[in-house]
C-alpha cells in the first residue's frame, strides 16, 4: 500500500506541476497576449533597428569589438523600449515607473545574457555577418524578455 500511495502522490504532484504550466501556456495563448505581443513586436522592431544602427556605428565607424557593441547597443535600445512599453504596450499596469524600470532592466539583463552568448556563439561557429547574427539572436532574446515582462513585471498576462 505504501507503494500505491507513493505513486498516487507522484501523479498528483505531477498533475499540479502541469496545471501550473498549462496556466502560463493558457495565458500566453489568448487574444490579449496576441495584442500585447503585436504591440511589443512593433516597439521592439523600432528599438531593435535603433540598436542595430548604433551597433553598426560602433563597429564600422569607431572600430568597437562586435560583441561589446552587441551588448552596449542592446542596453541603449532597451532603455528606449521601456519608455514605449510602459506607455503603450503594457499601458494600465499597476507597476510604478521606477519599479517597472528596475524590473525591466533585470529582465533585460536576462535578454543581454541570451544576446551576448548566442551572438558570440554564432560569430565563433558560423560565417554569419555580425548584423545577420544579431537579427537571429534577437528573436530568442525578444521572446524571452516579452514573456518575463508580460507575466512578472507589468503583470498583464
Amino acid at each position: 500500500m505504501n507503494r500505491l500511495e507513493s505513486a498516487r502522490r507522484e501523479i498528483h504532484c505531477a498533475g499540479e506541476e502541469s496545471g501550473e504550466a498549462q496556466s502560463l501556456r493558457g495565458r500566453l495563448l489568448t487574444r490579449k497576449a496576441g495584442r500585447l505581443l503585436l504591440r511589443d513586436f512593433l516597439v521592439s522592431s523600432g528599438t531593435f533597428l535603433l540598436g542595430l544602427a548604433l551597433m553598426w556605428v560602433m563597429v564600422e565607424r569607431f572600430g568597437s569589438n562586435d560583441v561589446f557593441a552587441a551588448g552596449a547597443s542592446f542596453v541603449a535600445a532597451n532603455s528606449v523600449h521601456y519608455a514605449l512599453a510602459q506607455g503603450w504596450v503594457f499601458h494600465g499596469s499597476d507597476r510604478g515607473l521606477a519599479d517597472g524600470y528596475f524590473y525591466f532592466l533585470v529582465n533585460a539583463a536576462v535578454g543581454l545574457v541570451i544576446t551576448v552568448l548566442l551572438f558570440a556563439a554564432l560569430m565563433r561557429w558560423t560565417g554569419l555577418n555580425y548584423l545577420v547574427a544579431r537579427v537571429v539572436v534577437s528573436v530568442f532574446a525578444g521572446l524571452a524578455i516579452f514573456i518575463l515582462n508580460a507575466t512578472l513585471n507589468f503583470k498583464r498576462l
